[in-house]
């Protein structure tokens, strides 16, 4: 239309923060058995039975493992499933 003048578009920007998931590490020891470990890890996953597997050939090879990903509250109780049969593990964020 003649006379009026087009506004310029404005590009807003907007930031998004991509947050790294927490992560839940277990470590390997000498004094459970690996029917136990898989057992716990299902128990404090609720992941199947060749996921849990693979997680405890990874401790047992690699001498730790991340067991569990994902926000803070989910990770705590997930350690703190782990460490009910004294599993050691870590949260590293």
């Amino acid at each position: 239309m003649a006379g009026q003048q087009e506004s310029p578009e404005i590009e807003e920007l907007v930031e998004v923060e991509v947050a790294n998931p927490t992560k839940v590490i277990l470590y390997d020891d000498e004094w459970h058995t690996f029917d136990e470990v898989i057992n716990q890890v299902i128990k404090a996953t609720n992941c199947d039975y060749d996921k849990a597997q693979q997680i405890t050939w990874q401790v047992h090879n690699a001498g730790k493992a991340v067991a569990y990903s994902g926000d803070m509250p989910a990770c705590l109780r997930v350690s703190a499933v782990l460490e009910e049969i004294a599993l050691h593990t870590e949260i590293e964020m």
